[in-house]
């Protein structure tokens, strides 16, 4: 506290020599043991111009499948090759966010960072299980996560688990992810390829998946959603909105397994198509590790946050990308 130090000297000063006055039954009144607090200070966002801010950027959104240490596919990484990634997010200056605060343009992180979404599909063991003694085993995804929050404060470490019915095998994981401020996304009942199926089977996948999410959290809203194996229904719309069996959905944004960075949410989005990055490690020209490295080289391209969220900053020569109905928010420099 900014006078703590001083505050608690003239405490025990002025007890101390109330004490003695008292001693020699003086009448001097005593000395007062207490000051005023200080008065609160705020400190204003740093000048866009001079952080380079920029939120009509590029936003890495990674998608991940399984984290083990046996990794047998494309879309897998080994613990250490998260924690490793991880690693570098953070010193890189990227924060994560939800897909749900992404696409909402709910992006509060401090001056000069950067947004980043984790996504994992599929609703495996490997990113969330727990131990005997019903701690989160250390390393699955989410004690990773946890870990590195604990080492990290600053980092928010919050991640989007799109998950089919009985996810993780465990009644007690998507209970545990929404108390622990991740979303919980829809990845349809049973991983099914949407374009194989008519309409009614679309939309019975996404409304069962639904209800097995609200059935174990209450109250819960599922606002985004990943196509299985990346792949649209034959009537795209169905993926975002739809019904059956007398319950309705309508998601805010549809993830593909895309291999580009995603647009500012204040700019040209399309919420019904979503690009993610596959994790990995600079193999091919379309995973995190390219992107991170091209949007590293090029940092004028990426979200660079201005630390305020009631405004939008960003170069005055991006002002015709900005989404008009953010006009009234737009800050540039």
């Amino acid at each position: 506290m900014i006078g703590g130090a001083n505050t608690m000297v003239r405490l025990c000063t002025g007890l101390a020599l109330a004490a003695i006055l008292t001693a020699c039954a003086t009448e001097t009144a005593p000395i007062a043991a207490t000051q005023p607090a200080p008065a609160p200070t705020t400190t204003a966002p740093p000048n866009p111009a001079e952080i380079g801010a920029n939120e009509l950027g590029f936003v890495p959104v990674l998608m991940y499948h399984q984290i083990t240490a046996n990794p047998v596919g494309e879309y897998d990484q080994t613990p250490a090759e998260f924690r490793d990634e991880l690693e570098r997010l953070y010193h890189e200056g990227y924060r994560p966010v939800t897909a749900a605060q992404y696409i909402a343009g709910a992006i509060d992180l401090p001056a000069g960072t950067h947004p980043v979404v984790l996504t994992f599909d599929d609703s495996t063991a490997s990113q969330l299980r727990f131990t005997e003694t019903g701690a989160v085993a250390p390393d699955c995804a989410a004690g990773i996560l946890a870990e590195f929050g604990s080492r990290y404060p600053d980092f928010g470490p919050v991640a989007t688990f799109y998950v089919n019915n009985e996810p993780f095998g465990d009644p007690r994981a998507l209970p545990w992810l929404a108390a622990h401020g991740h979303e919980i996304g829809s990845h349809t009942a049973d991983h099914a390829n949407l374009a194989s199926l008519d309409p009614e089977g679309v939309q019975r996948q996404l409304v069962q998946n639904i209800r097995a999410v609200t059935a174990a959290v209450p109250g819960i809203t599922v606002r985004t959603m990943a196509l299985p194996l990346g792949i649209y229904p034959r009537d795209h719309a169905m993926a975002a909105a739809g019904h059956w069996d007398g319950t309705s959905y309508a998601f805010d944004a549809v993830m593909l397994v895309g291999a580009d960075p995603a647009p500012s949410p204040f700019g040209a989005v399309d919420p019904g198509g979503i690009p993610r990055i596959r994790s990995g490690l600079g193999e091919v020209p379309f995973d995190s590790a390219h992107w991170l490295d091209w949007l590293a080289a090029n940092p004028d391209q990426r979200y660079t946050a201005d630390g305020d969220p009631t405004r939008i900053s960003f170069p005055q020569h991006l002002a015709t990308e900005l989404a008009p109905r953010f006009a009234d928010r737009a800050s540039t420099y």
